[in-house]
């Protein structure tokens, strides 16, 4: 568990310093005051599909989402360490609790903005469910 919570902390740190390649830094109150940490673990044998599944159908809801205002950044770790509880960690900058009640119902906006058909995204919620299961998630302060 605590190597857990110092890769959280670690991802927290970088992902409070990360900025955009030619972008000013984030002023301090965009910087983010609180993360929402979800763990995830790939099935067996779906590791790299999973990371698939990241890339192309979570990111641009992701992307949409932070558009709209749902996060600050976000930032995805993996490992193939067997020893941790997870394969997937993502890690959502949020600039406040207000932030952080809204992140959910924006990313679901997002998802519909992009795939509209109902049918798709239940789908595409069922393909993404057979990849992978929940392995926590916790909501940490970040501190300077």
């Amino acid at each position: 568990m605590r190597f857990v919570l110092l890769i959280a902390a670690a991802g927290l740190s970088a992902c409070s310093l990360h900025t955009r390649a030619g972008a000013p830094a984030a002023p301090a109150a965009e910087r983010g005051t609180i993360a929402q940490i979800y763990y995830w673990r790939a099935k067996p044998g779906k590791f790299d599909e999973y990371t698939r599944y990241v890339r192309d159908s979570a990111e641009p809801i992701d992307a949409e989402g932070q558009r709209n205002g749902a996060f600050i950044s976000v930032t995805t770790f993996i490992t193939r360490d067997t020893t941790i509880a997870w394969t997937h960690m993502r890690v959502f900058v949020l600039r406040d609790s207000t932030q952080l009640r809204e992140l959910s119902g924006k990313l679901d906006a997002a998802g519909v903005k992009l795939e509209p058909d109902s049918v798709k995204r239940r789908l595409r919620g069922e393909y993404s469910a057979s990849l992978r299961e929940s392995a926590g998630r916790a909501t940490v302060a970040i501190l300077r």
